[in-house]
């Protein structure tokens, strides 16, 4: 009498079909096996794909057949032992060595005969072209998407996946906080850490209701898709979504990351306006220290002899708030300067409309390269690595004009917020020309100016376009463009 197996599977590849469950498997083995008088020796039950082989259930019972300690199978369909060529040809050719005497199955008709085996091949086959149509399918569904610009996945924090369009849309609860994380961190004031808890004082969690943990944190800002860039399997796509942030502020926010990336060392006393200055005389970093209760700052003279003396901090702020008071403007000012830039907005209407028409023939001329690029790659006249790096570039140069689009269509101007942007910072000045907030004070130095030298405990500086002019008009150097 031939010894059976009852094999039973069911994986989660088969929730969309009408598989039958584990459990029903078995009560239709049961009756079959009672109704053929089969005898059934043990039984073995996985919850686990046949796509590939592995399977540790099919493997015990596989062992068993070929050590004689069992001779036949009885399973629901053959696409429950296999749907991959190697167990498929494995258990054909047990057949074949009459080391499997039988084969049953309740809804499929099988004899150890030619004709029999042949049919067997076909069902495996059949299985086999199932897993390999579906993963086919799911494949070109993604490349379909990512050809129409959608994300082919679960939406980006701060974006929701729209089951009606089938797009990728704005969350409207998570989608400003998101952005103005981002934007708060491309001014290189936080580390991932306080940027997780600065979120949370917004009320910001996770599911859970705790503070974003830095994975999170690190995803959302190294991901392109926020400046309308998907990235997916190591190339790059040109999103139709929503942006939340430009380019540039994409790659502020990945300089950060690098400078942050660089070990530090740890500060034992606070110096607010460490790493704002370097020697003029010798080029070396400006160090500080405390003597008598006081701070001073002074030349590392780690380049060799230098005659720098040292500046005592009081001195220096003093400095400093002078040189701000040259940008400073009253609120008086400011207010009649803003009300004549709004004014001259309408006529800049007509400008924009202009440098619109020409960016969009940009993007034209981009996507004829584009295409052109593809028609390479599938003639063979570039290697797949230089047409994905070159379609990258080119789909970032396409990223960049449509956001300019974006920002000017939005804006209707190309100038004006930057100028009101200036003329409120200079409002600001006056403010931050009296401010006992040392941290407020040098990163609004860094802002309107660079090249910070000490020189014969005077600190010079270059002021940066626009601030140069105002300063100038304020008494600066003949140049413009030194304050000291």
């Amino acid at each position: 009498m031939i010894k059976y197996i009852a094999y039973c599977r069911k994986s989660l590849e088969d929730e969309g079909r009408q598989i039958l469950s584990i459990v029903s498997q078995q009560t239709e083995i049961k009756e079959f096996a009672k109704r053929e008088s089969l005898n059934i020796i043990g039984w073995f039950t996985e919850a686990k794909t046949a796509k590939k082989p592995g399977r540790e259930k099919f493997e015990e019972m596989m062992k068993m057949i070929e050590s004689g300690k069992a001779d036949g199978i009885i399973s629901w369909n053959p696409d429950r032992l296999a749907r991959n060529s190697v167990d498929g040809g494995r258990i054909i050719y047990d057949l074949d060595t009459g080391k499997i005497k039988d084969l049953k199955f309740p809804t499929f008709w099988f004899e150890d005969t030619s004709q029999g085996k042949f049919m067997l091949n076909i069902a495996f086959g059949q299985s086999k072209y199932y897993v390999d149509s579906l993963s086919e399918n799911v494949k070109r569904g993604i490349r379909q998407k990512l050809r129409r610009g959608v994300y082919p996945g679960l939406a980006p924090i701060g974006y929701l996946n729209d089951p009606k369009s089938r797009t990728v849309v704005p969350d409207p609860k998570r989608w400003k906080f998101i952005k103005r994380g981002l934007e708060e961190y491309s001014q290189g004031k936080h580390s991932m850490a306080s940027l997780s808890k600065l979120m949370f004082s917004w009320s910001f969690t996770n599911r859970f209701g705790k503070p974003l943990n830095l994975s999170t944190i690190q995803n959302f800002l190294m991901n392109p898709f926020y400046y309308g860039v998907i990235r997916y399997a190591g190339e790059y796509y040109e999103g139709t979504h929503k942006l939340m942030i430009t380019k540039g502020t994409f790659d502020k926010i990945q300089e950060v990351l690098k400078q942050r990336g660089k070990p530090r060392k740890k500060r034992l006393h606070n110096f607010p306006f460490l790493g704002l200055m370097k020697c003029a005389e010798c080029g070396a970093s400006i160090t500080a220290q405390i003597q008598k209760g006081h701070h001073y700052y002074n030349c590392t003279k780690k380049k060799g002899h230098c005659s720098q003396k040292y500046l005592r901090e009081e001195t220096l702020v003093e400095q400093l708030r002078e040189s701000v008071r040259k940008v400073a403007i009253s609120d008086l000012w400011a207010k009649k300067i803003l009300e004549s830039l709004n004014k001259d907005e309408e006529a800049d209407r007509e400008k924009a409309m202009e440098v619109l028409t020409n960016l969009k023939s940009e993007i034209a001329e981009l996507d004829k390269k584009i295409d052109k690029l593809l028609e390479a790659y599938l003639e063979n006249i570039v290697s797949v690595e230089e047409y994905q790096r070159k379609k990258q570039n080119l789909i970032e140069l396409k990223s960049q004009l449509k956001q300019k689009i974006s920002e000017i269509e939005e804006s209707q101007s190309f100038w004006l917020e930057p100028a009101k942007e200036f003329i409120l910072s200079c409002q600001e000045a006056k403010i931050i020309a009296e401010t006992q907030n040392f941290g407020e004070l040098f990163v609004f130095l860094k802002k309107v100016g660079a090249n910070f030298l000490l020189s014969d405990k005077k600190v010079r500086f270059s002021w940066q376009e626009p601030y140069n002019f105002l300063a100038a008009e304020a008494g600066a150097t003949k140049n413009s463009t030194w304050s000291e």
